[in-house]
């Protein structure tokens, strides 16, 4: 037994017993952990939406955005120095054919604190945070292109993929540009200058359309693979509820997109172009919402299939929580624009049972990263690196 193996005082276990050594932490860090500032960001966003908000609700969802906050940046820290002490290893990702689709969490994880700084920074600290919230964006808009393009490039020349292997995890670098999107379209309203307002609104439309094709092409692929192959191992559950994630997200970047281009346009003295903003808003909002609740419906069939057959906990568990928060603030903006007590019912059930869902992944996690169980890098057990 290592020294740092020994129990600590009053018989405490000691964190990462199932490492050899503490740098493993370092060594063995993948972005899979950016999938817990998605959900934990989600989460914060929704608890002040509800319609049923309360001040407590709103202070909970601002604390969780500053611990989010807290723990993207813990987490990037951490995963920029395994790239500087071991870099040969950390540039295994590229050839991975899994790990590497979660490269695209990085900049969704930021998009929610992006939308934080929006919703509970401004409020409280005033238009500096507005400021920070456009240059962030930024910085996540040029992420989001890059996991866009080249993740797919090196699915096509370095990796290798098969049908039979396929899972959702495919549309985690696509969706990154959709999800940007609908973060452009909320900062549109917060900016002063009319230029600036016109530019996010149109990158934000192509940010859209860059992603939501492909992702709808990858989503075919998925229910091809679905269907000749049936259900993936029981490791990638979680992954049945991905598919959620870009369908909603389309949904809301649209409604969000129909609510606040169209003043834009009208300033730019294009009436008629924000008059067919608002109504392709909404219209797309609604179809896609439909096909969200196709999704989200197979999505628990599927998981009460795998959980009669007992799911083994890991990271791919936060895969249940991004894209039913997406989903359940579809829902919650779709009750707003519409007045309808219907989906803003369906969305607070949405937001609650997100809740339930947080804090039973949470709790997991924080026990496997107390032993060190969850730090397990697969690009370094089967070395997949060019050449090796």
């Amino acid at each position: 037994m290592t020294p740092f193996q020994t129990p600590l005082p009053f018989g405490l276990p000691r964190p990462f017993q199932a490492l050899p050594h503490p740098r493993e932490v370092v060594r063995q860090f993948t972005p899979n952990w950016f999938a817990v500032t998605m959900g934990t960001g989600i989460l914060s966003l929704a608890l002040g939406q509800v319609p049923v908000s309360t001040p407590f609700l709103r202070q909970l969802g601002e604390c969780l955005w500053l611990f989010n906050a807290a723990l993207f940046l813990l987490f990037s820290l951490v995963y920029a120095s395994r790239w500087c002490l071991y870099g040969n290893e950390a540039r295994r990702i590229f050839a991975h054919p899994t790990v590497s689709m979660f490269l695209g969490t990085i900049p969704m994880g930021l998009a929610t604190l992006v939308n934080g700084c929006l919703q509970y920074g401004v409020p409280r600290w005033g238009a500096e945070m507005v400021s920070l919230a456009y240059g962030l964006w930024w910085v996540d808009v040029v992420m989001a292109l890059a996991c866009g393009v080249l993740v797919p490039y090196m699915m096509f020349t370095r990796q290798q993929h098969s049908i039979e292997q396929m899972t959702a995890v495919w549309l985690l670098p696509v969706v990154a540009a959709e999800v940007a999107a609908a973060s452009g379209a909320l900062l549109v309203p917060h900016l002063d200058n009319p230029a600036a307002q016109l530019q996010a609104v149109i990158t934000s439309y192509v940010l859209w359309a860059y992603s939501v094709p492909v992702a709808l092409s990858v989503l075919v692929i998925l229910l091809l693979r679905l269907a000749l192959h049936k259900l993936p191992h029981q490791s990638m559950a979680a992954s049945s509820w991905l598919a959620l994630g870009p369908v909603g997200t389309a949904a809301l970047g649209m409604l969000l997109l129909g609510s606040h281009a169209p003043s834009v346009f009208a300033a730019q003295g294009l009436p008629a172009v924000a008059t067919v903003a608002a109504g392709l808003g909404l219209i797309a909002g609604v179809l896609f919402w439909g096909l969200g609740a196709w999704w989200m419906i197979l999505a628990m069939l599927i998981t009460a299939r795998y959980l009669r057959e007992g799911i083994a906990f890991n990271l791919g568990w936060w895969g249940y929580t991004f894209p039913l928060g997406v989903y359940a603030l579809t829902t919650l903006k779709l009750g707003y624009e519409l007045h309808s007590a219907f989906f803003q019912d369906l969305g607070t059930g949405l937001v609650a049972m997100l809740v339930v869902m947080w804090a039973v992944v949470g709790c997991r996690t924080l026990k496997g990263a107390w032993r060190g169980e969850l730090f397990v890098s697969p690009c370094i057990a089967l070395r997949c690196g060019r050449g090796e």
